[in-house]
């Protein structure tokens, strides 16, 4: 049998630092949730500058409290950032995209004044504020479990911490820049991992006393949620690279015949939607396993069952994005539901990694 719960196996600090890692884990896909809805109500230039808002704690709600010349004023300033970030590019070898940065005047176009996409954004950076103390807070809960013998996880949480800051600066970079296409990819990938980290540590303590089959032998099943985990992180980028796609489609359409802009988007799109059917079968063939070979360990199976749920729903989402002129509220709901079936399969492969097995 699969024994996966018993509060009595956890010492107090152990109870508490799975309690505050699951919290983390909700922060960080409500902010996932909060990004999507930045992007597809276009509001990612709300705030023109980090990490205040028109240089204030709390925005404006009328252009009225800004200087006549805010466009000139913050303009100036992105450009000032962007110089920067661009000699960091050269540091490290990247000098076309250095050069890029340099030559393209269109990064610093100051979106007019927008309320509701002012505190559109604004609402995001506090869930960002939020998650950045409930990180600090896994790093604090942490500590006492070194005297436990879980060094690991003290070095995992504060790596996190580490990810997290870094993150933070590349928000400001991905605004400085004006949402420049690849800036906003990285952003979502390292997201994706920071993600990872944080289930990882949960699962590390949640999942400790599981208990399998001692002729279980599940490296099968290992190398095919690893080969689901690498297609669904494809998918993602593929996803991102689509939707900075429609982004340019729909700007040079003027914002109108919405209708129309899947259709001109061309073979990723193909590619993306042709892969969903291959990471759907090989989901699938990946439960039926679980359910059918392994129906004791329960709590991989649940996991497996979730996977199954969350991947129906994204090729829904998705089906309805693609042939329903992309509205805009399943926008978020379809890159949500990638970044759970990122989670979950991460989760299946922790899981896997923790079951006592013999190898072959």
């Amino acid at each position: 049998m699969d024994h996966s719960d018993g509060n009595d196996r956890y010492t107090r600090e152990e109870r508490r630092f799975i309690k505050i890692s699951f919290l983390t884990i909700c922060s960080l896909y409500l902010l996932i949730l909060a990004g999507g809805v930045v992007r597809s109500t276009g509001s990612g230039m709300g705030c023109p500058d980090w990490p205040k808002c028109f240089n204030q704690w709390v925005p404006p709600t009328d252009v009225s409290e800004l200087p006549v010349n805010y466009k000139e004023i913050y303009a100036a300033k992105r450009d000032t950032k962007n110089q920067k970030f661009a000699n960091y590019l050269d540091v490290f070898g990247f000098s076309d995209l250095a050069d890029k940065i340099r030559n393209d005047h269109t990064i610093l176009h100051e979106a007019d004044f927008n309320a509701a996409n002012t505190w559109t954004e604004y609402v995001n950076r506090l869930l960002g504020a939020l998650t950045g103390f409930l990180i600090i807070l896994t790093v604090v809960f942490s500590w006492p479990l070194v005297k436990q013998g879980n060094l690991k996880i003290f070095l995992l949480s504060s790596l996190t911490l580490v990810l997290v800051g870094f993150q933070g600066w590349l928000g400001s970079i991905v605004v400085s820049t004006n949402l420049i296409t690849w800036m906003v990819t990285v952003h979502m990938l390292l997201a994706l991992v920071i993600v990872g980290l944080v289930i990882y540590q949960y699962a590390l303590l949640r999942y400790r006393h599981l208990d399998g089959s001692e002729k279980t032998s599940l490296s099968f099943l290992k190398w095919m949620i690893f080969f689901c985990l690498v297609l669904t992180v494809y998918q993602t980028v593929m996803g991102t690279q689509v939707r900075e796609m429609l982004d340019e489609i729909s700007e040079a359409m003027n914002f109108s015949n919405r209708e129309n802009w899947v259709a001109k988007v061309g073979a990723d799109f193909v590619i993306h939607r042709s892969f969903s059917w291959v990471v759907l079968l090989l989901n699938l063939l990946f439960a039926y396993q679980v359910r059918m070979k392994y129906p004791y360990l329960t709590a991989l199976k649940k996991v497996a069952n979730i996977i199954v749920a969350v991947l129906l729903m994204q090729i829904i989402s998705g089906v309805v994005l693609a042939y329903m002129a992309l509205p805009p509220a399943f926008q978020p709901i379809h890159l949500v539901f990638s970044s759970l079936m990122f989670g979950a399969q991460i989760l299946a492969l922790i899981l896997i990694n923790k079951y006592p097995a013999i190898k072959k």
